[in-house]
């Protein structure tokens, strides 16, 4: 493809050299730089592509992009734009040709509740024998097959080429999970969205947006670009999410007036019941994932499938089939009577609402272990030590992924929170111990929550990644043979 051809659209500050020069291919990457590519400068956290240019270069790039003048051979041609990374966005999705044109696609983002939504649209368009594309934090999917994932929500060139991946496997629709750093660094700036769904804000990734505010202006731009919106009116920041929603909107609700709205629910260890009333109809609702937030994820599902055109009785049924999601509220039997929950629940929000729907059923105590990622927003620590001192009989507060940080310190952050409450609280920096633990510590009708890491099957430590899955061993503490 020509350099004007993938630069079409693209502002350009200054051209230096041929831009009808043939591509190879587009690479962010010098060290994946091969000859023929352009090489995009792309500033990140803690490198900087533009120091890299003489390596693109002796590996046979043959066009250079960036924010500032470079020097470069003369016949290397030099491109420069006000933002490597939207370009980056436009360049792929002209490389590839627009694939998310092609396709009905759904994003979902939220600070919770956006992978359960979803497997939970991906169920019922299955229904209808369409061919589903996801993009998330447990994996990537074409139909049934499972592709690696190394983030939420791809880079923009990488996003591109899995769309067009999926184009030509037959996909017709895609639900993507769409994150805050996504919106904010440009990666999904030229997919084109058919339904966004907002499912709530609470804090989390402050240690990249600094404050509430621009976490909240970063996610409401996915809603500012699409026609179609689906918004948790209960939410502190739905009102928000509506002002800036610039088409049509189904609002979604338990506690507030909603387009749709739960009524007469019922939580028990099974899922959740509920009424749905919408346009002076009721319909009866049963999910088999326990929780409040499972409500307000099946309202956001129902009211995406509604703007797509699908009846009722699909979206009912593709609800009520899906068994549930791995890492989120995974039941896991225990052979004495005290049964385990693993969760990805890692921000102070998703703590307190999976305790506090263990609570509404469990007859013993529950006993919660948890931990914080290290390298990350360290103001929720003492929060969600707090909270899961308040809705627990005993604590056990451990590693989640540490990276470079001490795992000690972490522990200490967390322990200033839970200090505040009267629970009984062990420390054991070894998630494995701490879940062993929890089980010997368990009786009959007993509860124990491993919240964190959910789907995770593996651990970061400041040295080494090792493989480690929270279900896994909870099995091997309840014992291999039950």
């Amino acid at each position: 493809m020509k350099l004007t051809a993938i630069m079409e659209g693209i502002k350009m500050n200054s051209i230096k050299g041929n831009i009808n020069t043939e591509i190879n291919k587009i690479v962010y990457d010098s060290r994946k730089v091969q000859k023929g590519d352009v090489f995009v400068c792309i500033s990140g956290f803690k490198t900087d592509g533009h120091n890299y240019v003489p390596m693109a270069v002796e590996k046979g790039a043959c066009a250079v992009v960036a924010e500032r003048e470079i020097d470069v051979p003369e016949y290397i041609t030099l491109l420069t734009v006000e933002n490597t990374r939207a370009s980056l966005a436009k360049m792929g999705a002209n490389y590839y040709e627009n694939p998310s044109r092609k396709m009905n696609i759904i994003g979902v983002t939220g600070t919770n509740g956006k992978t359960s939504t979803t497997y939970i649209i991906k169920n019922i368009l299955d229904k209808l024998d369409r061919k589903v594309g996801i993009i998330g934090t447990i994996e990537n999917r074409i139909g049934d097959k499972v592709l690696h994932t190394e983030r939420t929500t791809p880079e923009s060139l990488e996003l591109q080429a899995l769309l067009a991946q999926m184009v030509d496997e037959g996909v017709t629709d895609v639900v993507m999970e769409v994150s805050s750093h996504a919106l904010d660094l440009h990666r999904v700036d030229c997919c084109e969205y058919n339904v966004a769904i907002f499912t709530n804000l609470t804090q989390d990734h402050l240690d990249y947006h600094k404050t509430m505010e621009n976490y909240k202006i970063a996610k409401g731009k996915l809603l500012e670009r699409t026609d179609k919106c689906v918004i948790n009116i209960d939410d502190n920041f739905g009102e928000y999410m509506k002002s800036v929603s610039k088409g049509s909107v189904i609002t979604i609700g338990i506690e507030n007036e909603a387009d749709l709205k739960a009524e007469n629910i019922r939580i028990d260890a099974d899922g959740v019941y509920f009424r749905l009333d919408y346009k002076n109809k009721e319909y009866p609702i049963h999910l088999n994932i326990p929780g409040k937030f499972s409500i307000y994820n099946a309202l956001g599902c129902i009211g995406a499938c509604l703007f797509m055109g699908i009846d009722m009785d699909t979206i009912i049924d593709g609800i009520s089939s899906i068994k549930g999601v791995k890492g989120r509220f995974q039941t896991i039997k225990g052979p004495f009577g005290a049964n385990a929950i693993v969760d990805y629940a890692h921000t102070p929000d998703s703590l307190e609402n999976i305790l506090n729907t263990a609570r509404e059923f469990v007859a013993g105590r529950i006993i919660t272990v948890f931990g914080c990622g290290g390298d990350r927003d360290r103001t929720k620590r003492p929060i969600m030590g707090e909270i899961g001192g308040r809705l627990s009989d005993l604590c056990i507060i451990t590693s989640d992924n540490p990276r470079s940080e001490d795992p000690e310190r972490i522990l200490d952050d967390i322990e200033e929170g839970i200090k505040r409450t009267s629970c009984e609280y062990k420390r054991e920096a070894d998630r494995r111990k701490a879940i062993f633990e929890a089980v010997n510590s368990a009786n009959k009708g007993d509860l124990i929550i491993v919240a964190g890491k959910g789907h995770e099957d593996y651990q970061i430590f400041p040295d080494r990644t090792i493989h480690f899955d929270d279900a896994e061993v909870v099995r091997e503490a309840f014992g291999e043979d039950f």
